[in-house]
């Protein structure tokens, strides 16, 4: 079997190294154009790109795919099957009709709960007891195609979107090596109908915490844009950024200090309270609490947020 791959960011690149790693012949890999990146925002290869050329893989880096002429590149590698995970660019039906076997797609969420852009971050912030990855069959619809594989994986309390982005990634490199295996022999399952919702892309404005929300929310709010786009605040005119809380005992007027000392940095939320662990101003570290109150003096009665 020959498998050309699609793919960008690191979820994508677990998995083309499992398949390569599996002995599965792969004769062209697409991923996005190099992008400027870090504070000389010099351009830089894709997660993918890199595995790639350290495995002497051709790659094409299409800035679009809906000119005809663009799909040359696809057809002649004479791949049996495509595989496509977290992409970033629209696959035209004429691009999923090229491989004889069709394109398979490696999505974080057990369909058809989360489809979209952000499945991680929105199974976190709406308190989901778990997630999973399914391996599924790509049709024009967003995500809506049937599935060839799906597992499930529990979600803790203390998850961010980037812990829980590596064990998907994990869980999803497994899954594809093990229906590239299998494929002529699993059964096309649709998605059911009921349980359908979207997983929007991640906008930085999302970020900012509002304190009147419940504070059970905003912990989940905290976890799930950790690391992007970080949940963030301010202290008079300093922003900052809080990268992880639990959940504490305390009452008071929402964006309140209710307690600030050694260790400890307790904040009122709209209901309950939210103990701040790991904190950081512009320009400086991440910090744990003890070390951010010895770079920012806060004491009870102060206010966050605007």
């Amino acid at each position: 079997m020959k498998v050309i791959f699609a793919g960008t960011p690191e979820f994508a690149a677990l998995a083309l190294e499992a398949i390569i790693a599996a002995g599965i012949e792969v004769p062209l890999v697409l991923t996005q154009p190099d992008r400027p990146a870090g504070r000389g925002q010099k351009l830089q290869a894709s997660a993918v790109k890199q595995v790639a050329l350290a495995h002497g893989i051709p790659v094409y880096q299409p800035e679009r795919l809906k000119d005809p002429a663009s799909h040359e590149p696809i057809r002649a590698a004479g791949g049996d099957v495509m595989v496509v995970a977290a992409y970033g660019l629209i696959l035209p039906q004429a691009v999923l009709d090229i491989p004889p076997l069709g394109c398979i797609n490696i999505h974080a969420s057990l369909l058809p709960r989360w489809r979209g852009a952000a499945p991680i971050q929105r199974a976190i912030e709406a308190g989901d007891a778990e997630t999973g990855v399914a391996i599924m069959s790509m049709e024009a619809g967003l995500d809506t195609g049937p599935v060839l594989l799906m597992k499930s994986l529990p979600i803790t309390d203390n998850d961010t979107a980037a812990s829980l982005h590596d064990k998907l990634a994990e869980q999803g490199a497994r899954l594809i090596v093990d229906a590239l295996k299998r494929l002529h022999e699993l059964v096309l399952t649709s998605q059911p109908e009921e349980g359908v919702t979207y997983a929007r892309k991640i906008e930085k404005a999302e970020g900012l915490i509002d304190w009147q929300r419940p504070a059970e929310e905003l912990g989940r709010r905290i976890r799930a844009f950790n690391p992007f786009p970080g949940a963030a605040t301010q202290f008079g005119e300093t922003p900052i950024k809080v990268w992880n809380a639990t959940l504490a005992e305390g009452a008071g007027t929402p964006g309140t200090v209710l307690e600030a000392r050694s260790n400890r940095l307790v904040v009122a939320c709209g209901q309950g309270a939210l103990a701040l662990t790991e904190l950081q101003k512009p320009g400086g570290k991440r910090l744990a609490t003890a070390d951010f109150l010895n770079s920012l003096a806060l004491a009870p009665g102060d206010r966050l947020g605007g």
